[in-house]
């Protein structure tokens, strides 16, 4: 089987405070409800990543770069550790999104030991996205195990900050 992916693209949402290519790859077999990329479902879609077209779009983008994002390709671990470690020889950083529900314990360790960030969990449109309080993705650093979702909403503060701000002078409200 192909390790095929649409035309990349650089991206700046992604992966918070890091300029990214990224790499949609094809065969998703999750096929989440109101799917934003159905064209993600059919392997055969897309053009042939091999090592040496993905180290041309690493060279072509070189300097302007900080991360490659991979959309998928977690079903197919060689192929996608080969272009993650081709990655990390750039200098760039790692990421997965998957689709995988049960979070990154689930993800084949072969694969989380060549990333520095990984997204699980399927789309869900009532329970939103990265950026919603609800949702049932995580976005973590795996350097450090954090998650990172607070980065991905408006206001930017993560649980502690929050804590602090909601407790801070509650005993001083006038009623």
């Amino acid at each position: 089987m192909d390790f095929n992916c649409i035309t990349p693209s650089v991206v700046f949402q992604e992966v918070p405070n890091e300029i990214s290519l990224c790499f949609s790859i094809t065969g998703c077999k999750v096929g989440c409800k109101g799917c934003h990329s159905t064209e993600l479902w059919d392997q055969k879609n897309g053009l042939k990543l091999t090592n040496q077209l993905f180290i041309q779009y690493l060279k072509k983008y070189q300097g302007l770069i900080s991360c490659v994002v991979f959309f998928g390709g977690e079903w197919q671990p060689s192929a996608l550790i080969e272009k993650l470690l081709i990655a990390k020889n750039f200098g760039l950083k790692t990421c997965l999104y998957s689709g995988e529900e049960a979070g990154e314990k689930y993800i084949d360790l072969r694969i989380t030991q060549h990333l520095n960030f990984l997204k699980t969990g399927a789309w869900r449109p009532e329970l939103g996205g990265l950026a919603s309080s609800t949702t049932n993705q995580i976005f973590r650093d795996l350097s450090t195990g954090k998650k990172l979702n607070y980065l991905f909403t408006k206001n930017n503060i993560d649980a502690n900050q929050f804590n602090l701000l909601t407790t801070k002078g509650t005993n001083n409200v006038a009623a």
